[in-house]
């Protein structure tokens, strides 16, 4: 199968890219290196049957829609995006540049290439807005609070409206926390990044308000294998890929302090304004339509995390 991967050098896209390639698929990335990094993609570039091309472009710019209906993939994973929240409060007319604008022009260039369908990558920390029950369903009303999530939210409707005018096909997965190896712990990253990199700097980490606040974390691999099982299933769909379980940050920090064999205790800061106190997404619609499940416990996906981050540390 012919894919194509937006945000490809990504930390999620380019798990993603490694996944296609491992399935036998011909992949082409596109990024603009932005926040991706090519180093992410070492594998994908260093295979040698040919079945993986990179593309740096801006999907703010028309010519990406030029390049897609060239390459006429038959399936696009749509990652690419700007996915900081706070930059979306301070600049929401860049961010709806780049995940409104350039989400139209990754649509306007599956419509020229004839393809199949395309997979989203929405935001389940963000489209539903203040949480009205938990665990959080796909049939909880979407009211972001952010533009960021207003924009991610915008394009499930253009998605919906792509299918019933032009019947491309689509599924949104809308994700939970995602880590794992390649995050980049310096921008705007997950807690998971930031604490491996501060832990094994022995630098110390900081929570902020009482840490009991939750989130739903999920590892990476687990959801390259979402993106993969959506290819050819979930149309029309959005779908909620996260585990389903609370984890408090003042836990997070214990059991990645002990796996990294650090004793002391976190610094402790005021709460931030407007954060989410709990947050956790209820999967078992994907269950349903992909047969996808996250088999990966945080116990297990962080300590790969605090291995992956030593590991650039030796090199």
């Amino acid at each position: 199968m012919k894919t194509l991967v937006t945000g490809g050098a990504g930390f999620i896209g380019s798990t993603l890219v490694d996944r296609l390639l491992a399935e036998g698929h011909t992949v082409d990335a596109i990024d603009d290196l932005s926040t991706g990094s090519l180093g992410n993609l070492a594998d994908a570039r260093a295979q040698s049957q040919r079945r993986f091309t990179f593309h740096r472009f801006d999907i703010r710019g028309p010519d990406v829609v030029d390049l897609i209906a060239h390459r006429r993939p038959e399936v696009i994973f749509h990652l690419a995006a700007q996915a900081d929240v706070r930059l979306s409060v301070a600049r929401p007319t860049f961010d709806a540049e780049v995940n409104v604008l350039g989400s139209l022009h990754v649509l306007e260039g599956a419509r020229a290439a004839g393809t199949a369908k395309v997979v989203f990558a929405s935001s389940g920390g963000t489209i539903y807005g203040e949480p009205e029950h938990l665990p959080i369903r796909e049939s909880h009303p979407q009211r972001p609070l952010s533009p960021y999530g207003v924009a991610k939210k915008a394009v499930g409707d253009y998605l919906v409206a792509y299918r019933e005018l032009h019947q491309l096909e689509f599924t949104s997965l809308a994700l939970a926390n995602v880590y794992g190896p390649r995050q980049d712990p310096n921008g705007e990253a997950g807690v998971v990044a930031i604490f491996a990199a501060r832990l094994l700097a022995g630098l110390s980490c900081t929570v902020f308000g009482d840490g009991r606040q939750t989130r739903d974390f999920v590892y990476v691999d687990d959801v390259a294998d979402a993106f993969a099982r959506a290819a050819t299933r979930g149309g029309g769909l959005l779908l909620n890929i996260g585990t389903g379980v609370e984890t408090s940050v003042n836990e997070l920090y214990r059991v990645m302090a002990s796996s990294a064999g650090v004793s002391d205790p976190p610094v402790r800061a005021p709460a931030r304004a407007g954060e989410l106190l709990r947050s956790v997404l209820d999967p078992g619609r994907a269950g349903i339509h992909l047969g996808w499940k996250p088999w990966t416990t945080v116990e297990e996906g962080t300590a790969q995390v605090l291995r992956w981050f030593a590991s650039q540390k030796t090199r």
